[in-house]
């Protein structure tokens, strides 16, 4: 795994250049490289926490920790991204147990409730997370809700 910092923000705490990077990312991957044609600035970034992976100032890896009642009654993991450069070194698994541990320390020993790309079933499953429904479409991708307990 490279030699990356986390780095664990309210969303009033971030740079101007923290959250044109996290937007130039999550823009990068979710609407170019995926094809998906979206609106990635929900109303859902305010008031939330942000888990940010640096190396060298540079982000690699990012994800948006929404409270309890904001999507769902639980806590939630979301838009969680890897730069290209950076996948299959573990900092995707990384990133997500930081996830985890962050909203257990936050609001406890609770469940956390996930929308995943259907690809990503088995990562999120080796992680602890348990299918929940069926599989529908989200801005043309197809998801499945996931919950850790």
């Amino acid at each position: 795994m490279p030699n990356v910092e986390w780095h664990i923000y309210k969303f009033e705490e971030l740079k101007v250049t923290d959250l044109y990077n996290i937007c130039a990312l999550r823009n990068e991957v979710f609407v170019v490289e995926q094809n998906c044609i979206y609106q990635d600035l929900d109303g859902k970034d305010h008031g939330q926490d942000h888990i940010l992976c640096m190396e060298n100032k540079s982000l690699a890896g990012y994800a948006r920790i929404i409270a309890p009642n904001v999507i769902y009654k639980d806590p939630s993991i979301g838009r969680i991204v890897v730069k290209e450069s950076y996948r299959k070194l573990g900092l995707g698994r990384t990133l997500v147990e930081k996830s985890i541990n962050h909203i257990h320390n936050k609001f406890g020993n609770i469940p956390i409730r996930i929308s995943a790309q259907v690809y990503l079933n088995n990562f999120y499953s080796e992680l602890g997370f348990k299918k929940v429904g069926e599989q529908y479409l989200e801005d043309g991708i197809p998801h499945v809700e996931m919950i850790l307990d």
